[in-house]
């Protein structure tokens, strides 16, 4: 993995990947940020060493390299999720790969399923924090300390300064959001009710299939996160309908313009 990690690095380094500020994994949701980025460089996932190919649609699967406002980013277009085939380690590999261009601060994005009776369709929901339950630990296995310590300190997964820094901007831009709790499961179904209910008794507010393995990599490797998830369907008692990964993808349209002007003005505050 150490090798693989500098491999790629270097790999994008060369193509003029320098000095990232911000790192972002742009899920369901974010997608039209990229049309505030400045992009300068633009990879598709086949063409870097060691990365995979995301097999989901709506996911483009490439790397941008440009700069919102004075910051450099980095962004991926499309995630690898744990549902896909990829081994877990896969999953988190890009975060590794961010953390060695030089980046310390990281963005998360996904849709989710809001089991908050107060959330409706189209809620943007600030992640205050998550509950692992994915089948297997992207840490899972022996330990490289060269990308951080076995044991890993996670009373602080997504930054508090962070999430008050985001509500300021929101205040300001008059974009309305909520804050909560979520979890993750393997997918790539959804949850039954039973399931919702479950996920609700255990003191979430949204469940989704994606960013806990990512963050607990970026918490390993001590960077700085923030997560931003947008309620595409719920999971609520007497709420719930059936859903489709195409009606998540629509719901989630409906709020990538707010999403998108919230993080741009977010990295450039």
């Amino acid at each position: 993995m150490w090798n693989k990690v500098q491999e790629t690095v270097k790999f994008l380094q060369e193509k003029g990947v320098t000095k990232p500020d911000y790192g972002i994994i742009l899920g369901t949701g974010l997608g039209n940020l990229v049309e505030k980025i400045n992009i300068e460089i633009s990879i598709p996932y086949s063409e870097i060493p060691n990365f995979p190919v995301s097999t989901v649609a709506g996911h483009s699967g490439e790397l941008i390299f440009g700069s919102i406002g004075s910051k450099k980013v980095v962004a991926m277009r499309g995630r690898f999720h744990y549902y896909e085939g990829w081994r877990i380690e896969q999953t988190i590999f890009p975060v590794r790969v961010m953390k060695f261009l030089g980046i310390e601060n990281l963005i998360v994005s996904n849709a989710s399923g809001g089991v908050n009776p107060d959330f409706k369709v189209g809620d943007i929901m600030l992640i205050t924090d998550h509950i692992n339950f994915m089948p297997t630990h992207p840490l899972h296995g022996e330990n490289d300390e060269r990308f951080g310590p076995r044991f890993v300190d996670m009373h602080e997964p997504y930054s508090k300064q962070m999430i008050a820094k985001m509500e300021e901007i929101a205040i300001k831009l008059n974009i309305p959001i909520k804050k909560g709790v979520y979890l993750a499961l393997q997918g790539p179904t959804f949850e039954t009710p039973a399931e919702y209910k479950m996920v609700k008794i255990l003191g979430a507010d949204a469940v989704g299939m994606s960013t806990v393995p990512e963050v607990i990599a970026a918490k390993h490797l001590g960077m700085i996160c923030f997560g931003i998830s947008v309620i595409t369907d719920l999971g609520v008692e007497g709420k719930a309908e059936a859903v489709s990964h195409e009606e998540v993808q629509k719901a989630a349209k409906l709020s990538e313009g707010a999403i998108g002007r919230l993080v741009a003005e977010f990295i450039k505050f």
